[in-house]
């Protein structure tokens, strides 16, 4: 079975370790260890009832939810099936402009929109050094981009880089469409957040994507949703397919939002736990961890990961992110989610006992 480009690939590690999934410590998909919550437990059992019933087209109460959530209007909101499909609608939009500007390494999911409708990319490096960038974050471009795109993530995976949001404002005068993946901005507490959201009503050019499945660990259920013009959504809700999101994942995500306990013990348990293992990386010789924001590291090796990443699963049934489908990377990083306390001594053991 060959291994994927995205993490959490269980069956794959389940196989190459010798073991069942259940028996795997997945490091490898930034997933919170801390849920999913109970309430939201609770809601999806509240509507197995429900099931008999196709969802609510409109999606009403989940965007009534995420609009009061985000202080903006309900027009505003477009959930879909997690943010690949929305990231497959920004692609064809990206696809009508005369190029895409790329900040590299980037997520896997973004060539393959960005290849399904044959978009031009032109990709440039992002800084690799920490801390969050107040300044530009791409060269001074010598080419007119006013009919480019500019896709981003941030916080920027794999890095975990925050960029300021001063940073990414500078460029929504310079491009025709300016898109920003915000998947684990959520893993920031209010006062520390870079999001454009509170903006998007003055940039008609701006497009935000959110999900809700990494922070509240539902990455099974599939559901994200965008920001953006409404003239913008109406347009993307006439190229897609009808029920997107089912009545289980919505009942969820109103259950989430409204869970404010959940959000703020992970905002008081994130820091530390990074920390922690952050300091536990560095310590081992041959391993540069590089600083994050969110609920990842991505680790500069000295060896092979890739072998990394082999010995972990056969002898400590530990699956942790390669970074060969970051082209940039490659054999020599890996990414890693910070999970409990004992998960993550548990890694730090294995990391201690790597030879090739």
């Amino acid at each position: 079975m060959p291994q994927q480009a995205h993490g959490g690939n269980l069956s794959w590690a389940a196989a190459l370790a010798g073991c069942s999934p259940d028996a795997i410590v997945d490091f490898s998909a930034s997933i919170s260890p801390l849920g999913p919550p109970n309430s939201v437990i609770a809601a999806i059992v509240s509507q197995l009832g429900n099931l008999i019933n196709y969802p609510d087209p409109e999606y009403s109460d989940l965007r009534l939810a995420l609009s009061y959530f985000h202080q903006i209007p309900v027009e505003w909101i477009l959930p879909g099936n997690g943010s690949a499909e929305l990231l497959t609608l920004v692609g064809r939009e990206l696809a009508q402009l005369a190029a895409t500007v790329l900040l590299t390494p980037a997520f896997g999911d973004y060539y393959r929109t960005l290849a399904v409708d044959n978009a031009r990319l032109l990709e440039f490096p992002v800084d690799l050094s920490t801390g969050k960038e107040n300044i530009a974050l791409l060269p001074d471009l010598s080419l007119d981009t006013s009919e480019f795109g500019l896709l981003l993530n941030n916080p920027h995976n794999p890095t975990g880089k925050l960029f300021s949001r001063e940073s990414i404002l500078l460029y929504l005068e310079k491009f025709a469409l300016v898109v920003v993946d915000e998947a684990f901005m959520d893993f920031l507490p209010p006062e520390e957040e870079q999001s454009l959201i509170g903006l998007v009503q003055e940039y008609e050019n701006l497009v935000i994507l959110r999900s809700l499945t990494k922070f509240y660990s539902l990455p099974g259920l599939r559901l994200g949703y965008a920001i953006a013009h409404p003239q913008r959504l109406a347009k993307w809700k006439l190229w897609r397919d009808p029920w997107p999101v089912n009545t289980l994942a919505a009942a969820a995500a109103i259950a989430a939002l409204q869970d404010t306990q959940f959000q703020n013990d992970t905002w008081k348990w994130l820091p530390e736990a990074r920390n922690q293992l952050f300091q536990g990386i560095a310590s081992i010789p041959g391993l540069r961890p590089l600083e994050g924001t969110v609920n990842y590291l991505l680790v500069e090796s000295q060896q092979s990961a890739s072998q990394l990443q082999k010995q972990l699963l056969q002898q400590h049934q530990i699956l942790i992110r390669d970074c060969l489908s970051f082209k940039e990377l490659g054999d020599r990083y890996f990414r890693v989610a910070v999970r409990t306390e004992s998960d993550n001594q548990r890694l730090l053991t294995g990391l201690k006992e790597f030879r090739i």
